[in-house]
């Protein structure tokens, strides 16, 4: 997954990105409201970490911000405030789901992966494309019965592929995708031809068939054939 969490304090945000980041996802950070506008405005993401109460700004009129431009970020608020009023406000403005403070990591990521599951896969943990079949949750791979050990990255690409399949993704799609903003000051993408060489080689070696192929000029796209 790719998450941005909008969290004024500094212990919380960080302590956020490390524990997402653990799990093996791409997870950015703004901690103001001009920050954070400006990210959502130039990034997509699975889901996006949202406080109300921010310097310079209302965590709100970023939500307003999203659907109004119909961005199909997922967005989970996280708020000291606890009145029903604040909760009703934000979920009639678009949010996904409301999460009070305190709240354990592990809660957190539980919400987030719900989240993502209901938007993007239909609220399913398994997503089968033709013989490849991968867990959601246990981040696993297999074609038939043959499981498959893809790195971090790898599985991010496959994911990324599924989920667009039919589409063609520009190789800086895929970068910002799957390695967050900080791509941006790469001005060489040879290193994603590099993955998608080695995901395509393990699908194939499992006898699975060539589903990703070059889009001349433009970027790669998964054929469903």
């Amino acid at each position: 997954m790719k998450l941005l969490v909008i969290e004024d304090e500094p212990g919380l945000r960080d302590s956020i990105r490390d524990y997402f980041t653990a799990a093996g996802n791409i997870c950015e950070t703004a901690g103001d409201y001009p920050s954070a506008l400006q990210k959502i405005n130039l990034y997509r993401y699975d889901c996006i970490i949202l406080d109300i109460t921010l310097p310079n700004g209302n965590g709100l009129d970023i939500l307003q911000e999203i659907k109004r431009i119909r961005y199909p970020d997922g967005v989970l608020i996280v708020s000291a405030r606890n009145s029903l009023d604040d909760r009703l406000q934000g979920l009639h403005l678009g949010a996904d789901d409301y999460l009070t403070k305190p709240f354990h990591l592990s809660e957190l990521l539980a919400r987030v992966m719900a989240i993502v599951r209901r938007k993007s896969y239909d609220g399913n943990h398994l997503l089968v494309f033709n013989e490849i079949e991968m867990d959601l949750q246990a981040k696993t791979v297999t074609v038939g019965d043959h499981p498959i050990k893809f790195t971090k990255r790898e599985y991010a690409l496959l994911l990324y592929f599924i989920v667009n399949k039919g589409k063609v993704v520009s190789k800086n799609a895929l970068a910002e995708h799957i390695w967050g903003d900080g791509i941006d000051i790469s001005d060489n993408f040879d290193f994603i031809y590099s993955h998608i060489k080695n995901v395509r080689k393990k699908l194939v070696d499992a006898g699975c068939k060539d589903y990703i192929q070059s889009a001349y000029g433009m970027g790669y796209k998964l054929h469903d054939r």
